[in-house]
């Protein structure tokens, strides 16, 4: 099965739902991640519920809830979101601290406030993955990989590292691609300057000829927030599934 391409809404936190959801499905795309900063507040289970009716009536797929959830406070009102959407994924942020720089007590809390959440989430046929970013514990492949470890159950988003170039990335990549639930697709080079998807070929095109296992592509950020740019991202995306897709047959 091929990967599915889709959207983060925080892409577009300036438009309202129903705006996100009709750019993403004129754009072609197939799924929506919805942020739990501005569209899908933790524990607002009504507009949650509504949310996603409206993203299924658009004939699309809730891929996700992206919360900012850092192992702290409580899970349960970002479960219920979840659930409320109708998202069978959430992303979750691995504390607040770089992985070389948390000491044993940092490391103990966090992991132990994971595990409970994997376990609040399975029990309702939900998977949490991680955010792969500077910054937490699941900041590179090695420390991505020690949290699975530590937390059976526990997924993994990934994206290209801040200033890394494509041969880099796609080294990062290589080592937890089998880990990896989903990508959050974008290019920021040469460090957080946004770009068209196309300016980063070198490195997007081969990760989708690598990439096996992820279910969703999702585009995160575009230049300038501007949602006119979305059809011929979507265009360059789809693409780049499609060239994989024609490697493997």
């Amino acid at each position: 099965m091929s990967m599915r391409p889709g959207l983060c809404s925080i892409t577009y936190r300036r438009l309202s739902a129903a705006q996100v959801v009709l750019t993403a499905a004129s754009a072609g795309l197939e799924a929506i991640e919805w942020g739990g900063d501005v569209h899908v507040p933790p524990g607002d289970v009504v507009r949650a519920a509504e949310i996603g009716r409206m993203t299924a009536d658009a004939g699309l797929a809730v891929s996700s809830y992206g919360s900012y959830w850092r192992g702290e406070g409580e899970f349960g009102p970002v479960l219920d979101a979840a659930t409320a959407l109708g998202a069978d994924r959430i992303r979750v942020w691995a504390g607040r601290i770089g992985s070389v720089d948390a000491d044993a007590g940092d490391r103990a809390r966090i992991t132990g406030a994971l595990a409970d959440a994997v376990e609040q989430a399975a029990a309702c046929g939900v998977l949490v993955a991680l955010e792969y970013h500077g910054g937490t514990l699941a900041d590179g492949p090695g420390a991505v990989r020690r949290l699975q470890d530590d937390v059976p159950g526990l997924g993994t988003y990934w994206q290209p590292s801040v200033g890394v170039p494509a041969a880099a990335a796609l080294a990062e990549y290589a080592e937890i691609a089998e880990r990896v639930a989903a990508v959050h697709v974008f290019s920021w080079w040469p460090t957080v300057e946004r770009r068209r998807l196309h300016e980063r070929d070198d490195l997007w095109g081969p990760l989708f000829r690598r990439a096996q296992e992820p279910r969703d592509a999702l585009i995160e950020f575009v230049p300038d927030d501007d949602p006119a740019l979305l059809a011929a991202e979507a265009e360059t995306l789809r693409r780049w599934i499609a060239d994989a897709a024609d490697c493997g047959d």
